[in-house]
């Protein structure tokens, strides 16, 4: 018999604070999508969130998301997120200590390279390594033009962005020629991340390959599909185990989903897809074994969203961090530091 030890996959930002909360080999942490609640056309309805996300903290969830939707498009049933992503996670910065700070997703396509390196980086010195940035194409086609920016070829822009954010990230007055812009060596972007770099999940595809992404992702946020039924996340896990497998090095880059959950209060109320699949009814007993599913999948990360839900936000998240985050805690990881500031 053989009896070689098998060798562990590497484990990059181990020492990240954000990313070793959330994110370990085996295991699946849970976070919450903001706005807990949505918007109904005052943002005086949005009151109260603050004090749900920092009880959310102290409790011990793994990390907070926010989206990046910079317009109201009207052919969305949704407004999808109200604040600037920056501002959003600046606030939050300020107002917890543990919670890892996530995006999902800034829209690179969107945006200068540049102003993405710099937010970024300057949000993971002040909050002490908690961020956890997800980057996306962009799905809502009226953006793009209102920025000016050609959505045809937003899977080219796409890839140039990332490599031309990993570079301001990590080099010292960079030399750089890009279709994005062009850096002689003579100027420097401040500051740097705390560890050197700051983790990037591509969302879904953004129009690349599964190649490419397993080479230049540091990890991948994909959508859940079927969530009522066990084949839904089986047929989850041989996608995550189909991609992993290209993955250089066998290093580990871990997987996110989401879900929009309307908790019922009876903790037997059987998982029940509601809006054609894009809200799941489900009591507590249900969730668990949802979750549990996920993780022999190769899940690491579950988003809950509760704002489409029947219940008042506070209570199902209560409920959560009571009855559910004590089998999926947050995970040990390095302190984060002081803010620089």
């Amino acid at each position: 018999m053989d009896t070689t030890p098998v060798a562990s996959p590497a484990r990059p930002f181990a020492d990240h604070p954000g990313f070793a909360r959330m994110f370990a080999p085996g295991e699946l942490t849970v976070g919450l999508f903001l706005p807990l609640w949505p918007y109904r056309g005052e943002l005086d309805g949005l009151r109260g969130q603050g004090e749900v996300v920092r009880a959310a903290d102290r409790a011990g969830f793994a990390g907070v998301w926010v989206r990046d939707v910079p317009l109201h498009d009207k052919g969305f049933g949704d407004v999808g997120q109200v604040y600037d992503p920056w501002t959003y996670l600046a606030w939050l910065a300020a107002h917890t200590e543990h919670l890892a700070l996530a995006t999902g997703s800034v829209v690179v396509t969107l945006r200068h390279p540049i102003d993405v390196a710099k937010q970024a980086a300057s949000l993971d010195r002040l909050s002490g390594g908690r961020l956890v940035l997800g980057i996306a194409t962009g799905d809502r086609a009226s953006e793009f033009p209102a920025y000016g920016v050609d959505r045809a070829h937003r899977g080219p822009r796409f890839a140039e962005s990332v490599g031309m954010i990993r570079r301001l990230l990590a080099e010292d007055f960079p030399r750089i020629d890009s279709p994005l812009g062009a850096l002689t060596g003579e100027a420097d972007l401040l500051p740097k991340p705390r560890a050197g770099a700051i983790p990037l999940l591509v969302t879904g595809s953004s129009q690349q390959t599964d190649e490419w992404i397993a080479e230049h992702g540091d990890g991948r946020l994909v959508y859940p599909g079927d969530t009522a039924s066990p084949e839904g996340p089986a047929a989850l896990g041989a996608k995550i185990g189909a991609w992993r497998a290209l993955v250089p090095g066998g290093t580990f880059k871990p997987v996110v989903t989401n879900e929009w959950l309307d908790l019922a209060e009876d903790p037997r109320h059987p998982p029940t897809p509601l809006r054609g699949g894009f809200v799941l009814r489900t009591g507590r007993h249900g969730l668990v074994d949802l979750l549990g599913r996920w993780r022999d999948q190769g899940v690491n990360h579950a988003a809950l969203g509760v704002q489409h839900g029947r219940r008042p936000a506070a209570d199902a998240v209560a409920e959560i961090a009571e009855e559910v985050l004590p089998l999926f805690p947050a995970l040990a990881a390095p302190a984060p530091t002081a803010a620089l500031w």
